[in-house]
Order: structure tokens, then C-alpha cells, then sequence
């Protein structure tokens, strides 16, 4: 999922005087691959199939989460709104991406692009959180098993999904707001497949160092403090195994946590692959590294939520369980 507020910005504007007599911005063309035709319907055919893989897996996720009474706990209450959020992200861009590849009209409206970036912000944030307070639950669960449904009840895990939702909310209505009051009056081509904050941002013809501040200062409170916050919790619960006398023990022990820790490494693997790289700084090659960042950034988008539902499903006997009684329930009412 693309986190429009993980990278730290360094953005130069030349402030052209002269737009301001020009007419404001009311929509965007948006450029994605319109260079390379010959790759356009590749990519459509695999976002497609994509993007159908996310919205069965994550609504079979959800939907046994809901009515499998064995899976009414903490983690699969994180887990379906983990699941819910990787849905709400990609329907958010993914359709209106699929249907630039059927029609030549790419462009996108000003409303449009402020609810595609209020999304991205939101779900960004909401997952760097959420995926925080599922590192205290499986710490909580393997340290200290005891008092697991104590710290763990509904009266503490509801509010903490209600926080992380609320902080994302909070912070992409700040960012979205701070970023859509920016005079837009001349280039309107965003070269990317979504209204992305950075390329939008480069359009502006004002200065946008609050902007850059804004989002300087949520990369420390949704990026850097939640991995920090990750990182201490799984060091606790590795020297809590590591303690386990039976190899057996470690194994159950490691096989609670294997799958969030999985989807963390992904997460924040491809964020830093995708903002820590260097840049080309070859003239010469300046176009071919924009096409690479932005398929890059586009199977960020379709493929972390893609995985998410079949990390925590392939392996994971419970949801299989799970979806064995639904469907023999529904077969058993069916032959009635």
C-alpha cells in the first residue's frame, strides 16, 4: 500500500510569477504509462487479476472474522480491519486506473484527486499504526499468556483499532486540506498513475514548505515511531522464546507472530526500498528511473494488500477452519 507521507521531502519549486493571471486548475491528466503503450495492456491484464485477489481475500478474511465465534479475538479483530483498510485503499485508485487503459481520457478531477490523496494518507497512516498495536498484541501474548485476556479484552482492543483509525483520519485531513489549498494555475499533468503527493505538490506554483513540514513531521509520529514501537516489542518476545527450554515451544511460540512479522517486513521493506534509494542523478536517465518508481509504486499499491490475506490465511489453520464450517453451513441449508 503506497504511504504518501513516508518519504522525507526535499522539494524545490520555482515559483513562475507569471501563472497567476493564468486560469486555476480544475482537473488533472494523468500520465501513468502513456509512454509505453505496449506495456498498458500487460499491466491492466495483471492489476486486474490483482486486484480481484484482494477484494476475495480480504472479504473472506472479513467475513469469517464476523461469523466464526472461535475467531471473535484480538488478533483477527485487527486482523479484519486490516483487511477492510487494504480494501477501501485500492478501490480508492485501482478502478479509476483500470479504466484509463479502456478510454483515452486520463485525467482526473480536483475532488477527485483531494479523496485519492485523502486515501492514501489515511489508510497509510492507519496501517503504520494498527500494524503497531498488532506487535503489542502478539508481545502481550507470548510475554505475559497469563494476563493475555486482561490486557487484552474488548474494553482495551476496540479503542486501540478506533485510535489508529482516528489518527489516520486526522492526519490525511491535515495533509489533504494543507495540500488541495495550494494555487494550481498552470501545468496540470501529474506524471503518475494517481493524484501521488509528490508529483501534485510539484505542480503548485507556491511555496510549499509547510506542506513539506507537515509531512516531515507525521513521517516521525506514523513511520518512525510506530517501527520503533514494533522493533522493542519483538525484541521482548525474541529473548522471550529464546528462553522456551523445548525446540517444539519455540516453534508454536515464533508461529503466533511469524505472519504479522512477514507483512511488517514487507510493508516497511518496500517503503524504504521504494523512499531510501538513491536517485539517479544521470540526465541521461531521469525518464527511465520516473517509469521504474512508478511500477514500482503501483505494485506497492496492488500487492502488499494482495499478500496480506494470504499470509495470514495459507498458513494459518484457524481461518481454514473457519471457512470450511461457513461453506458446509451454507451447503448444509442449501440441501435443506
Amino acid at each position: 500500500m503506497h504511504f504518501g507521507g513516508c518519504r522525507i521531502l526535499l522539494v524545490k519549486e520555482n515559483i513562475n510569477m507569471g501563472k497567476s493571471n493564468q486560469s486555476s486548475v480544475t482537473e488533472f491528466v494523468l500520465l501513468g504509462l502513456s509512454g509505453y503503450p505496449e506495456l498498458e495492456a500487460i499491466y491492466f491484464v495483471l492489476v486486474l487479476y490483482m486486484y480481484l485477489v484482494i477484494l476475495l481475500g480480504n472479504g473472506v478474511i472479513i467475513i469469517v472474522s464476523i461469523y466464526d465465534s472461535h475467531l471473535h479475538t484480538p488478533m483477527y479483530f485487527f486482523l479484519s480491519n486490516l483487511s477492510f483498510l487494504d480494501i477501501c485503499y485500492t478501490s480508492s485508485s485501482i478502478p479509476l486506473f483500470l479504466s484509463s487503459f479502456l478510454t483515452s481520457k486520463k485525467t482526473i478531477s480536483f475532488s477527485g484527486c483531494g479523496v485519492q490523496m485523502f486515501f492514501s494518507f489515511g489508510m497509510g497512516a492507519t496501517e503504520c499504526v494498527l500494524l503497531s498495536m498488532m506487535a503489542f498484541d502478539r508481545y502481550v501474548a507470548i510475554c505475559n499468556p497469563l494476563r493475555y485476556p486482561i490486557i487484552m479484552s474488548k474494553a482495551s482492543y476496540v479503542p486501540m483499532v478506533s485510535g489508529s483509525w482516528i489518527a489516520g483520519g486526522v492526519n490525511s485531513v491535515l495533509q489533504t486540506s494543507l495540500a488541495m489549498r495550494l494555487p494550481f494555475c498552470g501545468d496540470n499533468v501529474i506524471n503518475h498513475f494517481t493524484c501521488e503527493i509528490l508529483a501534485v505538490l510539484k505542480l503548485a506554483c507556491a511555496d510549499v514548505s509547510i506542506n513539506v513540514l507537515s509531512m516531515v513531521v507525521a513521517n516521525m509520529i506514523f513511520l518512525v515511531v510506530p517501527v520503533l514501537f514494533i522493533v522493542v516489542s519483538y525484541v521482548f518476545i525474541l529473548f522471550t522464546i529464546l528462553r522456551i527450554p523445548s525446540a517444539e515451544g519455540r516453534r508454536k511460540a515464533f508461529s503466533t507472530c511469524s505472519a504479522h512479522l512477514t507483512v511488517v517486513v514487507i510493508f516497511y521493506g518496500t517503503i524504504l526500498f521504494m523512499y531510501a534509494k538513491p536517485k539517479a542523478k544521470d540526465s541521461s536517465g531521469v525518464d527511465k528511473v520516473q517509469v521504474t518508481d512508478k511500477i514500482i509504486s503501483l505494485f506497492y499499491g496492488v500487492v502488499t494488500p494482495m499478500l496480506n490475506p494470504l499470509i495470514y490465511s495459507l498458513r494459518n489453520k484457524d481461518v481454514k477452519a473457519a471457512v470450511k464450517n461457513i461453506l458446509c453451513r451454507k451447503c448444509s441449508s442449501e440441501g435443506r
